[in-house]
């Protein structure tokens, strides 16, 4: 889950924010990221060897649910880490709030903002691991995200593609059910999304990750761990034990022949880098020869 973030003119996600922001006051309080964020961490920091670009900054976005802490450690130990919280609960978390100070110990601790309160330009890369699906407005953030990086430093993030959890949206549509989720962004929207907030030659891709479990129950408490259902449209009201059941006996239905259920996830992963910002082009233009060095030495 992320922050839900007052949306930008244009924005187009229809979640519900109250929902969002219970879904993350129980994930908050976890002892520990999903297991699914994990995982896709791990292969996102595979992905930071492509960049030569040594960081002595990083934006770590919505760290704990992201999960990607110790990844990050390892890659630039040298690195200044700033985290990003969407909520007080997990801010207070990050600065070790509560913790005895033994633990802390032997731990760098990292600086802890509020989205807006990140200096501009101070870091070289933001890292934001499987938030942005769950964020209201997809383009601010991307400008937070822009705002935040030095010319020059670069973004990596994934997130769930619309091709999530196919086989239980088509179960509820067969069923007759409301959506049991809010639709997930494309991945080609979101490459424009991140060119409209600034960022150059912006790389999206996709993969999908099939998930089995040994029974039903154990499916659904797994998508309970992932947040929930935060559709407007979803069914209101509470459910009832028969329809639980009903629920169970679908999805049991999935498994193949080994009896496992199974689910598809769509992981989208984007990287893009904050260019040198462009001078004006009028008819008549006057650059002082300065400026022009400047941004020559920017370029090199």
């Amino acid at each position: 889950m992320a922050d839900t973030t007052a949306r930008s003119e244009g924005a187009a996600r229809a979640l519900d924010a109250a929902a969002v922001n219970r879904a993350l006051r129980r994930l908050g309080a976890a002892p520990a990221a999903p297991w699914l964020h994990g995982e896709v961490a791990r292969r996102m920091a595979e992905r930071l060897a492509i960049v030569k670009l040594q960081p002595q900054a990083v934006l770590d976005w919505s760290s704990f649910l992201g999960a990607g802490a110790a990844w990050l450690d390892a890659a630039y130990p040298a690195a200044r880490r700033i985290v990003v919280e969407p909520t007080p609960a997990l801010r207070e978390r990050a600065a070790g709030a509560g913790r005895p100070r033994w633990w802390q110990l032997g731990r760098r601790a990292p600086q802890v903002f509020e989205a807006e309160a990140v200096p501009a330009g101070s870091v070289q890369l933001v890292w934001a691991n499987m938030a942005l699906h769950a964020t209201l407005d997809p383009p601010a953030v991307l400008a937070q995200w822009q705002r935040a990086l030095a010319v020059g430093g670069f973004v990596m993030f994934s997130c769930f593609g619309p091709d999530t959890a196919r086989e239980l949206r088509a179960l509820y549509h067969r069923l007759g059910w409301a959506p049991p989720g809010a639709p997930f962004v494309d991945m080609h929207d979101l490459g424009d999304m991140a060119l409209h907030a600034g960022f150059a030659d912006p790389v999206m891709d996709q993969e999908q990750i099939v998930l089995n479990w040994p029974d039903a129950t154990a499916l659904v408490a797994e998508l309970r761990g992932l947040g929930g259902n935060v559709a407007p449209g979803r069914l209101a009201g509470l459910r009832t034990p028969r329809w639980r059941a009903r629920l169970l006996h679908e999805l049991q239905a999935l498994a193949g022949a080994d009896g496992r259920p199974h689910m598809s996830f769509e992981i989208v992963y984007g990287h893009a880098f904050k260019a040198a910002p462009r001078m004006p082009v009028q008819a008549e233009t006057i650059v002082p020869l300065d400026e022009m060095r400047a941004a020559m030495r920017r370029r090199r």
